[in-house]
């Protein structure tokens, strides 16, 4: 059922779009080219496993972990539903 001026299924494609926005988000940071052997930030030595587990592979588990969670802080909630991004 539709409120207002939405059409019937509304949420469900808000919904559908945030997830293909974070699919497309997730795939654009997926490392590319040659792994290092050694983390960028701390020079620690990068394992062999984790080189080949991960094509491209630019930072230690430790680093990665880091940047994953300073990332994740940023994202605090979902423009495409909150109703200041509706009134623009």
């Amino acid at each position: 059922m539709a409120g207002g001026w939405s059409k019937d299924g509304a949420v469900q494609d808000q919904i559908d779009d945030s997830v293909k926005d974070a699919i497309k988000l997730a795939r654009s940071q997926l490392p590319k080219g040659e792994s290092l052997t050694h983390c960028e930030e701390c020079e620690a030595e990068i394992p062999q496993a984790r080189r080949e587990a991960v094509p491209g592979v630019r930072l230690c588990v430790d680093c990665q972990s880091q940047h994953d969670s300073e990332e994740k802080d940023l994202q605090l909630f979902n423009r495409r539903g909150s109703k200041d991004s509706q009134l623009r």
